[in-house]
């Protein structure tokens, strides 16, 4: 999905092709490379969301010795769609990297119902600690497989307290962006 809400989001820019999309996302940092976005990936969602009547081919571009150029927009459904997605992987999101895609496209979603989905997300990673850390106490093991329990539990302590961290920061930036404006 989040390949899909990035093309999205760059066709509510300007009209664009596959491969100018590809590389948009590779610059000034190769994500496409770091995600392994091959051109069939690539060609796939676009042909997803143009099935979805999400996108449509408004050009074709003839050039003498080169593939024809197919220039997609985005319609109203599209339009449409856009902020539902966001706010859908948001909310699904298992990490604040899951998020990545969707923090380019703030403009394009209310942000006071993504501070309310991350406050709810951050309400219920902190409820899931309570519930891991009464769990971890009344755990009975011997020494030896303690200190190898310990080492999990602190890497669920600290990599949880991060990601409350950086969705309660989000959620301070996105409050900053509302006064700024």
């Amino acid at each position: 999905m989040s390949l899909q809400i990035y093309i999205l989001t760059k066709l509510m820019e300007e009209n664009s092709y596959p491969y100018k999309v590809k590389k948009a996302l590779s610059e000034p940092v190769p994500f496409a490379e770091m995600s392994n976005l091959t051109d069939s990936k690539l060609y796939y969602h676009f042909d997803s969301l143009a099935k979805k009547q999400m996108i449509e081919e408004v050009e074709i571009i003839h050039e003498a010795n080169r593939p024809d150029k197919h220039i997609f927009g985005i319609t109203p459904k599209g339009r449409e769609a856009l902020p539902e997605m966001i706010y859908k992987m948001i909310d699904k999101a298992q990490s604040p990297m899951d998020m990545v895609v969707g923090i380019n496209a703030m403009q394009y979603v209310d942000k006071s119902r993504v501070i309310d989905i991350l406050e709810q997300k951050v309400a219920r990673i902190k409820k899931r600690q309570h519930e891991l850390n009464a769990i971890y106490e009344r755990i009975e093991i011997d020494e030896p497989t303690l200190q190898y329990v310990d080492v999990f539990e602190r890497f669920v302590s600290e990599s949880t307290g991060l990601y409350i961290a950086t969705y309660q920061h989000f959620i301070r930036s996105l409050l900053e962006a509302d006064e700024n404006n």
